[in-house]
């Protein structure tokens, strides 16, 4: 706030052009009879002091479009308030993953921030959602914000695809507002940020769940015939058994290994590829 300078018996005036000379810089003087000290510079008056409450400290540089999906309503609002005291536009914030997917439609945004378990089942619908989001064009940064780590999906999801960023958080570990808007700037600006513990879950899953266990010896020997590009009657030669048995040996381990139900030829492909990766 301007001092009144009226009240306190001065009457301002304001500059025109050729109050101050050519050459000279206006600096306060001192007492009088005393020249003004040439060590004190006077504040510019082009320039406005940043209000500190304005902007929080470790805001990110970069300012960006957001969709945010979170059944619980208290923290939906409370990071959407968060992400707008940083700067950022929250274009939408729903409540389940039907309405997030026609919020990125509609909006387009450079990020989207989602929970993993949201209605109607509660079990992983938001990861999914984040997953055909990633898959799609354009495709939108997505940052999964969750209490619950989801490892059948989550190596799906920050698996390489395309240019865009992706990040995987735990709820009850963030414990830094800066952290967490560092690193909703960094998934925006097409960077991988995942939680240690994400990573570790994601390991420990990796090392301890081997898909081809499911498989019989007699099923994993057909398999490995497959991979060797043999046909159902060559293998049924090789192994001394009609053809029938091989196809049902075949039909087992598309089950066994969770294939989708598309052709046999795409599924024969998916099952060599899962075999060779073991």
């Amino acid at each position: 706030m301007r001092p009144d300078l009226t009240s306190a018996g001065v009457t301002a005036t304001p500059a025109g052009p050729t109050d101050t000379p050519a050459g000279r810089t206006d600096t306060p003087a001192g007492p009088a009879g005393t020249p003004p000290d040439p060590a004190v510079t006077p504040p510019d008056p082009a320039v406005t002091p940043a209000d500190p409450a304005a902007t929080p400290a470790g805001a990110p540089a970069g300012r960006y479009r957001i969709v945010l999906a979170d059944d619980a309503v208290l923290l939906r609002e409370g990071v959407a308030s968060l992400l707008e005291r940083f700067g950022h536009t929250v274009a939408a914030a729903v409540g389940d993953a039907e309405a997030l997917l026609a919020a990125a439609e509609r909006h387009r945004p450079d990020l989207v921030i989602t929970d993993v378990r949201m209605p109607p089942t509660h079990t992983d619908e938001g990861l999914r959602a984040a997953i055909a989001l990633r898959a799609g064009d354009p495709q939108p940064a997505v940052l999964v914000l969750s209490q619950y780590t989801a490892t059948a999906y989550a190596a799906e999801l920050l698996a390489p695809a395309g240019t865009a960023g992706v990040g995987y958080l735990l709820k009850d570990r963030v414990g830094d507002i800066a952290d967490f808007a560092d690193a909703v700037a960094r998934v925006a600006a097409g960077e991988t940020v995942i939680d240690p513990d994400v990573v570790r879950q994601l390991l420990t899953r990796q090392r301890t769940t081997d898909p081809l266990d499911r498989l019989t010896p007699r099923e994993r020997e057909v398999l490995g015939l497959m991979a060797e590009g043999r046909s159902n009657a060559w293998i049924a030669r090789a192994l001394h058994i009609g053809d029938a048995a091989v196809a049902k040996h075949i039909g087992n381990i598309f089950a066994k290994l969770d294939l989708p139900g598309a052709d046999e030829g795409h599924r024969r492909v998916l099952a060599v590829l899962t075999y060779l990766r073991a």
